[in-house]
């Protein structure tokens, strides 16, 4: 199932495709160019970044984060090999970015070294 635009007109998501080429707004009764809205969506990918081989690094809230930042845990993180427990709430400052299954690298007192995941952090 495909998901189709809204109006730009009215907003209302009862668009539909009629087959040559065209969206229609059974509410309002616009048409426009199944290219046009392509178009619209390549303008805005340039506009925001987006569509680039940049990778966008995101919170539980989804917040943009970047190195540097601070992020406080939101919730109780058991930890391999130690036992230990990273408690909800703990914050952590400096965060580094970097790809892979856990894309954040830190310190955290007490604990030293580690790795979290980005939906376990939230951006202070």
């Amino acid at each position: 199932m495909s998901i189709l635009p809204p109006c730009p007109k009215c907003q209302s998501s009862l668009t539909y495709e009629d087959g040559s080429g065209l969206y229609i707004c059974p509410e309002c009764g616009n048409e426009w160019l199944v290219q046009a809205e392509a178009q619209a969506v390549t303008e805005a990918e340039a506009v925001t970044g987006a569509g680039s081989d940049e990778r966008v690094y995101r919170d539980a809230a989804g917040n943009v984060l970047q190195d540097g930042d601070s992020v406080t845990v939101i919730k109780d993180l058991k930890l391999k090999g130690s036992g230990g427990v990273v408690k909800m709430g703990t914050k952590v400052k400096n965060i580094r970015l970097v790809d892979g299954d856990h894309d954040i690298d830190c310190k955290i007192d007490g604990f030293g070294a580690m790795s979290l995941k980005s939906e376990f952090v939230r951006k202070i």
